[in-house]
């Protein structure tokens, strides 16, 4: 469980529309409309992207009246799919997937069993990516096809389906560093 005690406000005296902060949110908390930038504060979790990208200081981070928690309660899925889910990623229940909010493999796994489709409902969801945001995509994405979905990054968003894993390493390339023991590691830990 994460609790938000803030979160994006904007100055709409100032906002053009640009829309960078609608593209960078990993929660879709913001949307542009008639040129406007809109944040929906049930989903803003504060993390302060939309605030760093807009190019005419229109945002601030402010306190929220009533603090947010997000986070799925992973024990009420059932433990078996969370484990298998979790295991068609090459992940381990209790692995990190996202170090910056201390989300768990099983919470995200959890999430898609209880129906989250992209990234952006997991982090609804989880808080995952309301960090750094570096790390985690990858890990989120290859979750997400474990489970048989496959998602298509929206225009202009800045998505990396790269999670830098054993598991990404092609067999060729394992076949050219026989020293560094890719394919036995990948038999280690399946």
């Amino acid at each position: 469980m994460k609790e938000v005690k803030f979160l994006s406000k904007i100055d709409t005296s100032k906002c053009t529309g640009c829309k960078r902060c609608e593209v960078v949110c990993p929660p879709a908390a913001i949307t542009v409309i008639e040129k406007k930038a809109r944040v929906d504060n049930e989903k803003c979790l504060a993390c302060t992207k939309c605030w760093h990208l807009c190019p005419e200081d229109a945002i601030s981070i402010v306190p929220r009246s009533e603090e947010l928690f997000v986070g799925v309660d992973f024990e009420d899925v059932d433990q078996g799919a969370i484990e298998e889910l979790c295991r068609n990623a090459h992940f381990f229940p209790e692995q990190f997937i996202c170090a910056c909010t201390l989300t768990l493999a099983k919470e995200v796994a959890a999430a898609i069993l209880k129906g989250a489709k992209t990234p952006e409902e997991i982090t609804s969801m989880t808080g995952a990516r309301s960090g750094c945001s570096i790390y985690c995509m990858g890990p989120i994405l290859r979750m997400l096809k474990a489970h048989g979905i496959i998602v298509q990054p929206p225009s202009n968003h800045r998505w990396y389906d790269l999670s830098l894993s054993l598991w990404d390493v092609p067999d060729e390339v394992a076949d050219k560093y026989p020293g560094y023991y890719l394919k036995e590691d990948k038999k280690e830990f399946p």
